[in-house]
């Protein structure tokens, strides 16, 4: 099991974060939102957003996107498994603390088990 996030897997491409803004699905785990889209490209691609709004500060921010980006990468082989497209997703932090990291851990969970039975659906209808 390959348990790492390298830089080909991170959302940096302006073209493909503006449509998925633009174009997108979201699903809520409050204080987690995920906006996901379907991509042509051959891996996933995720990005992690921690707002200046509610965090005023970059250590705060930092702090949190950190927390987000190691529970995504602990956790994406057991989440993908079942899922045959691939996504391009924004992980939105709307918090006003930074989280503990077994919180962040079950609501990633429940976030992707909402996507998981989104895209069942998709698949049987």
């Amino acid at each position: 099991m390959n348990a790492s996030l390298p830089h080909k897997e991170r959302l940096r491409e302006k073209i493909i974060i503006d449509k998925l803004f633009s174009e997108g699905k979201s699903i809520n785990a409050f204080p987690l939102k995920l906006v996901y889209l379907p991509i042509e490209n051959k891996i996933n691609k995720v990005a992690f957003i921690a707002p200046k709004r509610t965090l005023k500060k970059a250590v705060e921010r930092n702090a949190v996107k950190r927390v987000l980006r190691e529970n995504y990468r602990l956790q994406k082989e057991v989440f993908f498994n079942n899922i045959q497209a691939n996504f391009a997703f924004a992980i939105l932090y709307l918090g006003k603390e930074i989280p503990e990291f077994h919180f962040i851990e079950k609501k990633m969970k429940v976030l992707f088990h909402k996507l998981q039975k989104v895209q069942s659906n998709d698949g049987q209808s």
